[in-house]
């Protein structure tokens, strides 16, 4: 019969035991770190494939969500376009066009303006996909609005605004990314999700190892660590240790970024203060004055697009389009009472994590209690015994870009909404968007759905939960941010998000207009006037204004 040696229990071992282990593990370590990553097929993406087969119906949601975030780009070429020939936004201008049968704009009307995308040469473009931002703003009354931006296709993007305040307007628009860099960075995310990659800590004993571990890993390198959640098929994986089995990982952490991934000429497409974020000058005014309507003023014109803003800035407070209109909580008194016997779960990134941190800020009677989680990791948690009000922040599981995370920490979202009993006390906070921006679309898809199907069970079982999701928000780009992190990443997956929970019984808040319409500039965690604005939303939901009865 075939006999198995089993490794002796580490407190048996002796000290030359131990040296010997030392040392083959240090030269393992040194042979890991020495090590190439791993080596991708960049014709192949390995993440679409991966996880539960979807079904036919969820198949053709994931068609049509694709569909509605196509991005035109470039026409084909047979060598990467110079840097003279691609867009610059110092020789592009917008135009305000005329208002259509008067002279005046006047409060309800639609703004358009014109804007013509010419290269570095100062030729026109004859072609699309540059991403393009656009507000209507009055730095004097505190207002802001997001612009919506249509594409002809041709080098030339129309821009509307609707006209919500009475008093001073400046439009200004933004070249984010040209459409050549759109198309670098569309072909990174499809063919290089290892551009950030993690790794892992396995532990026995005195023996360590550290491998390399992503949703994408190519399985012909290594022999692989399977970590596919059981519950929702969502996969991951860690090369396997030389010397440890799989079950020895003890925490997921995020490993680096790999840097020269583009050419020279590519390179020259991301610049700061040359292609990256740069304004777009007006030919002609930049300004109007909005004036009051007109008495019997029912007979506009009709708009060339429609526009639904979920909201725009005044006196500096976000005013929603629709659902309870926003409440002012100016002291932490108001914030108590409004939480009052609540329970706020907070799932997700750091940006949800910003909105724990600011209730510790805020409300001096919550107070947080020492779990010995990671600083920055969580999880977390507060109270206010007082008040009977309990916090908690959970961040996702993987793919997550933390410094470590214990995998008995490693939660996926779905799971823990599927352990939430719910109630008309319970508030769920919902933010996973900015660590997927290097994967293909469908992974985040799926994960999506994971979520979604969660939420509605737990809407089934305790209907009077609220769910309050944040969607994805502008932040600042440098040119190795871009390849990562982009706003043009960001936008696609915010896209996603409101399509795949619009008409469910939740709360979005929009972070991506609140972050646009708003004077501040740009941030992955925004400024507190602007988290103030969406604290003001979700507590408008969970205490709406009420309003007399009529007799």
């Amino acid at each position: 019969m075939k006999t198995h040696r089993r490794l002796s229990h580490p407190r048996s071992w002796n000290c030359h035991t131990i040296s010997a282990l030392y040392q083959l593990q240090t030269r393992i370590q040194s042979s890991l770190l020495s090590a190439n990553l791993p080596t991708y097929n960049p014709n192949l993406t390995f993440c679409a494939h991966l996880g539960q087969k979807p079904s036919a119906e969820d198949e053709l949601e994931e068609r049509y969500l694709l569909n509605s975030i196509q991005w035109p780009g470039p026409p084909p070429r047979f060598a990467p376009p110079t840097l003279r020939s691609t867009s610059d936004p110092v020789h592009s201008f917008f135009t305000i066009l005329p208002g259509k049968g008067r002279r005046e704009w006047r409060l309800g009307d639609q703004l358009e303006a014109l804007v013509q995308v010419h290269d570095f040469q100062g030729r026109p473009k004859r072609y699309g996909g540059d991403f393009l931002l656009a507000r209507l703003h009055s730095p004097e009354l505190g207002a802001g609005v997001a612009g919506t931006v249509v594409d002809h296709k041709n080098g030339i993007y129309s821009v509307f605004f609707p006209l919500l305040w009475v008093g001073p307007a400046q439009v200004e628009v933004t070249l984010v990314h040209s459409s050549e860099a759109v198309a670098v960075l569309k072909h990174l995310r499809e063919h290089r999700p290892d551009r950030v990659f993690f790794k892992s800590l396995f532990r026995l004993g005195f023996l360590s190892e550290k491998t390399v571990c992503n949703m994408c890993l190519p399985p012909d390198q290594q022999p692989l660590c399977n970590y596919t959640d059981l519950y929702t098929g969502e996969p991951w994986y860690c090369y396997k240790p030389k010397m440890l089995s799989c079950d020895t990982r003890i925490n997921h952490a995020k490993g680096g970024y790999l840097k020269n991934l583009l050419s020279n000429k590519e390179a020259l497409l991301f610049q700061s203060g040359v292609n990256i974020k740069v304004q777009i000058r007006a030919s002609g005014r930049d300004r109007i004055d909005v004036l009051p309507p007109e008495a019997g003023d029912g007979d506009k014109v009709t708009p060339s697009v429609r526009l639904t803003p979920s909201g725009h800035y005044f006196n500096s407070s976000w005013r929603p389009q629709g659902g309870p209109p926003m409440r002012r909580f100016e002291d932490s008194a108001a914030v108590t009472q409004c939480l009052r016997n609540k329970v706020i779960n907070m799932y997700g990134d750091s940006t949800a994590r910003q909105w724990f941190e600011y209730f510790l800020t805020f409300v001096p009677e919550i107070k947080e209690i020492n779990l010995h989680s990671p600083r920055n990791v969580g999880p977390f948690m507060a109270v206010d015994t007082t008040h009977n009000i309990l916090l908690k922040y959970r961040c996702h599981g993987p793919p997550i870009r933390f410094t470590t995370v214990l995998t008995s920490e490693l939660r996926y979202v779905s799971n823990e909404l599927d352990g939430l009993a719910g109630g008309p006390d319970t508030v769920v906070v919902l933010s996973v968007w900015a660590h997927f921006s290097t994967f293909p679309v469908e992974v985040y898809v799926r994960r999506l759905r994971h979520i979604r199907r969660a939420v509605l069970r737990l809407l089934g079982r305790a209907p009077g939960t609220l769910v309050v999701i944040r969607s994805a928000n502008l932040q600042a780009l440098d040119p190795e941010v871009s390849l990562y992190n982009s706003d043009w990443y960001s936008l696609q997956l915010d896209t996603v998000l409101k399509a795949m929970f619009r008409g469910l019984d939740v709360v979005m808040v929009d972070a991506w207009e609140m972050s646009l319409a708003h004077h501040l500039p740009h941030a992955l965690h925004p400024p507190q006037a602007i988290v103030q604005n969406m604290i003001g939303m979700l507590l408008s939901h969970i205490c709406p204004e009420t309003r007399p009865s009529r007799e």
